[in-house]
Formats: C-alpha cells, structure tokens, sequence
C-alpha cells in the first residue's frame, strides 16, 4: 500500500501537481504509516500562528512590491550611480549594489532583472562594456541580495530551523547579521571584476557633477532613511525583525501611497493583493511543510541518512564540499522557496552532526541557491533575463560563467571560513 502510494504521489509529481499538494500527501502519508492520526497536520498551521517571526514576512513582502510598483528603483540606480559612477567601471558596480539592495528588499531576484534591468541594461551598453558582460552582470547580479537583510528566504530559513531547537538557537536577528559580510565579499569580488574588465575595454570613466549629486540625492530623501533605520534597528538590538518589518512596511507604505502618490489608493488593494496570493502560497507551502518535519523528525529519518553517509563522509570539510555540490543541484532544480522549505529539514541534522554552525548553515545555503538560480537547465533568472532581454538562454548562460566562477569563489571562502558568517553574531 505504501509503496503504490509513493509511486502514485512520483507520477503526479511528474503530471505537475502543486508542490504544497505533494509534500502534505508525503506527511499524511508518513503519519499514517506510523499510526498517527491526520490531524498533526492540520496542528502545525495553527502553530504558524503562535512564531512571531513570521509576521516579518507578509510585513516584508508588501514593503518589497511596493517598491517596486513605485520609481525607487530608478532613484536607487541614480544615487549609487552619482555617489560612484566616476570610479572606473562604476556603473557596473552600481549595477551590483543595486541589485543587491533590491533583491534584499524584494525578496524575489526576477523582480529585480526586470526592474532595474530596463534601467541598467541600456546604461552599461551605452558606456561600451559590451553586451555579453552587461548580460551576464545583471542575470548574476539578480539573485544577490538573498542573503542580506531583509530577505524573506533567510526568514524563512530561520522559521524552519527554529523547529530544530539547535544549539545555539537560529534566531532572524542572527541570520540577518550574519548575511552581512559574505554578501559584501560576493559584491567585492564583482566590483573587482568589473574595474578589470572597464580597464580592458576602455569604459570612460563617467564625470558625475555636484549638481547631479545634488539632486539625486534629493530626490531619494525618502528612500535613503530606510535602509539605514532597518540595519540600525536590527543590529543595535533594538527592533527586532517583526519590529523591523511593521516599521518599513508603513514607511513605504506611508511614502509610496502619500508622500510621493506613486501608487495611488485605488491601485493599492491590487498590489497588496499580488503580495499577499505570494505570502499565502508561502505560508501554505510552509504549514504542510512543518508537518513533514514533525514526521521526518519522530521517524529519525535525519538520523538514518546521517548512519548512511558518514561511512563515507568522514569529515567536517569533505561533507561541506558534498553539500555544496549537492546545494548547487538542487537550486538549478527548485526554486528557492521550495528548496528552504524541502532540503532544510534533511539536511540541518546531518549538518549538526558534523559540527556545522546552523546560522553558519543558513548563509552557506542560500549563497549556493545564488548561484543554482542563473543555472542551466532551469535556473529561473535565466529566463526572466531572456525575457527581459529578448536573447536566447544559451547566450545567458554562456555570458554568466564568468560571473559564477567569482561567485563560486565567494561561496567556497563562506564554506570554510565560518567566522565570515558568524563574526557580527556571536
């Protein structure tokens, strides 16, 4: 019986039935496998209501499509490109940071190809960088910003792996300090490449008067408190991340709808209407999801495919470059959403049983969903960027190795050098 089930539940995986549909059909499943009654499953989205931590996210979400209903994203990419378009190759680094903050404010990285990308693509060919670097930036440059405060993946991390009860405790305020660096070094290394390559071809570099300066920075005074209020609350220990995200959601709220009437009130039901269908899909995805871990958990399934590996996998360092590898599969595969909420149960206990930091973990596991999301064969920005570019996927991807390989070599430094991760926490 178990066995038709399972082959049953393989088949309309491939018929393409909802992925909240399969994970609650494997718990009900697994509970009924191992005698318990349905309704576990139905206690874990009651539990939803009791993590405070979860208010960040609806919270968040609005704040994000708000923004980018809204002109912010061009009077982000003019501030940063008055502060630092006179460096060389300075609008590709503001390219970079752009991304970055928009991702992180956004939560979802095809938002941000298409919102700044009809901004940023035309301004980087103007200055002749090129079309394969300006296209291969700006794909890679889309999933930046995952790991920085305040993206809703790590939230979410942090609500699954709080059901762990690890020691010590995942907490968000943890995880968003901890995203810090490890994002600023993949930024670095980028800004890096993009100061040798203006070098190589030639890119002038851009005279930005104090006028322009000015006035950029005018025009985003609404803007540019916020990041800077959000960081300082969270950091300081005085907001905490639900706090923190009640205050950006009624600052842009207030700004966008009232200040600035970018969005205007009979509009403002269908954006927070687009946000919320999101955070639902989430929170359902998330419930069912939580059951499974309960299973996967009283059945010691984690436990047993620890037993199995560590036959094999005798050491800290070789599992790491195994779940690194593994990581990088699986974000070509899944979106991140899914990724979190599927992998995370399974992999955490193994990795505590190797003497992985779980905050550590969490920074580890979405820079490697960065970079298996501009991935062949169904990495998701790579079509986003096609369409938003109007280029083939080949010519994406062939554009974007460059840009991997430097990622790759931040994810690799995040891997084996923890500290990075854990300095601003612990």
């Amino acid at each position: 019986m178990i066995v038709l089930a399972a082959l049953l539940l393989i088949l309309l995986a491939a018929l393409g039935a909802p992925l909240f549909a399969l994970i609650a059909a494997i718990a009900l499943l697994g509970f009924h496998a191992a005698g318990q009654e349905g309704v576990a499953v139905a206690v874990e989205f009651y539990r939803l209501a009791d993590m405070p931590a979860l208010i960040a996210i609806p919270l968040f979400t609005l704040a994000g499509y708000l923004l980018a209903e809204s002109q912010a994203p061009q009077r982000l990419v003019r501030v940063t490109n008055a502060l630092l378009g006179w460096l060389p190759g300075g609008l590709a680094i503001v390219a970079v940071l752009a991304c970055a903050m928009f991702t992180a404010f956004t939560g979802a990285t095809g938002v941000t190809i298409v919102a700044l990308g009809a901004v940023l693509y035309p301004a980087l060919l103007q200055q002749k960088y090129g079309e394969k670097f300006s296209l291969g930036l700006l794909t890679a440059s889309g999933s930046l910003g995952l790991i920085l405060v305040p993206s809703m993946p790590l939230i979410l991390y942090g609500v699954v792996a709080q059901q762990f009860h690890t020691t010590p405790p995942v907490t968000i305020d943890a995880l968003f300090k901890a995203g810090v660096l490890p994002c600023a070094l993949m930024v670095l290394l980028l800004g890096i490449y993009s100061v040798w390559h203006a070098r190589r071809v030639g890119v002038t570099r851009e005279r930005v008067s104090g006028t322009e300066l000015l006035a950029a920075l005018r025009g985003a005074a609404w803007e540019i408190p916020l990041p800077f209020v959000i960081l300082g609350g969270i950091y300081s220990g005085k907001l905490a991340a639900s706090e923190a995200a009640a205050a950006t959601a009624l600052y842009v709220l207030v700004v966008t709808v009232l200040v600035r009437r970018e969005i205007p009130l009979a509009k403002l039901p269908k954006v927070a209407r687009e946000a919320m269908l999101l955070v639902g899909a989430i929170l359902i995805i998330l419930g069912f999801s939580l059951a499974l871990t309960n299973w996967l958990i009283d059945a010691e399934v984690p436990e047993k495919l620890f037993a199995a590996i560590q036959g094999s996998i005798t050491s800290k360092g070789m599992f790491l470059l195994v779940l690194n590898a593994f990581l990088l599969v699986f974000g070509m595969l899944l979106e991140g959403f899914p990724a979190i909420i599927i992998l995370v149960p399974l992999v955490l206990p193994v990795a505590l049983h190797y003497g992985v930091d779980p905050v550590h973990l969490g920074i580890l596991f979405l820079a490697n969903l960065q970079l298996g999301i501009f991935l062949p064969p169904v990495g998701m920005n790579l079509f986003i960027a096609s369409m938003r570019f109007d280029k083939p996927v080949l010519t994406l991807v062939r554009a974007s190795v460059p840009f991997f390989l430097i990622l790759l070599a931040a994810v690799l430094a995040i891997t084996y050098w923890p500290e990075l991760s854990l300095a601003l926490v612990r």
